[in-house]
């Protein structure tokens, strides 16, 4: 037993207990990657995007896997846009003005859109205008992308980020050594809250990000049935 161990007779619990949270956190961000890929494959099969899937490289930091979806969140955020920018420009105002009127049948929204992507695309599916009436229209996706976007450059830039996200498997002490690097075995309670605030936080806006995500790909799926 290390002698850190017999001043500290917590720390071997919270040593498992901070390989748990690792652990979840990668579970987290593997989940993330997934549902940002089903995203993808949505905007490129009916929006005409091309936007290349991401997975996560086990050779990497969590800082850097945290990078490659900050950077694909970003291009989805600026399709977004692009998509917003082409409806304003084609349409009268008034029209513009019912894509974003929650009183407005969703119906009519998908009408109005799939003029407008008739004359990008030459011809528009109905279910091209529903994912982007779908988008545009989502203060929910708009804002968990965003907070996702925050809380994964937080991550990076944590004692989290140095992180492989190979460890799991090497072995407790690998695993810890690569997790606290320099800071004092008995920092070790400080490293465990500050993983299980930053965890805490990624999940809760995980599961609303691939909450919004499924509300989009799952009326794609009843659509194209």
């Amino acid at each position: 037993m290390a002698l850190s161990d017999l001043l500290y007779p917590d720390n071997p619990r919270r040593k498992q207990e901070l390989v748990h949270l690792h652990q979840e956190l990668l579970d987290c961000m593997s989940t993330n990657f997934h549902a940002t890929n089903e995203l993808v494959g949505v905007l490129n099969e009916h929006l005409g995007c091309t936007i290349t899937p991401i997975e996560m490289r086990e050779s990497s930091t969590v800082k850097e896997n945290c990078e490659i979806i900050i950077q694909v969140m970003s291009e989805i955020q600026h399709q977004v846009q692009k998509i917003d920018s082409d409806m304003k420009e084609k349409l009268e105002p008034v029209l513009y003005q019912k894509l974003y009127d929650i009183k407005e049948p969703e119906l009519e929204k998908i009408a109005i859109a799939q003029r407008v992507f008739s004359i990008i695309f030459g011809e528009a599916t109905s279910t091209a205008a529903m994912v982007a009436i779908k988008l545009l229209g989502s203060n929910h996706l708009t804002l968990t992308v965003s907070k996702l976007v925050g809380l994964l450059a937080q991550i990076g830039a944590s004692v989290l980020g140095s992180v492989s996200i190979t460890i799991i498997g090497l072995g407790l002490e690998m695993i810890l050594h690569a997790i606290l690097g320099a800071v004092e075995r008995n920092q070790l309670l400080t490293a465990v809250r500050s993983y299980e605030k930053h965890l805490a936080e990624f999940k809760a806006a995980s599961e609303k990000y691939q909450h919004a995500i499924h509300e989009v790909t799952s009326l794609v799926r009843q659509q194209v049935q």
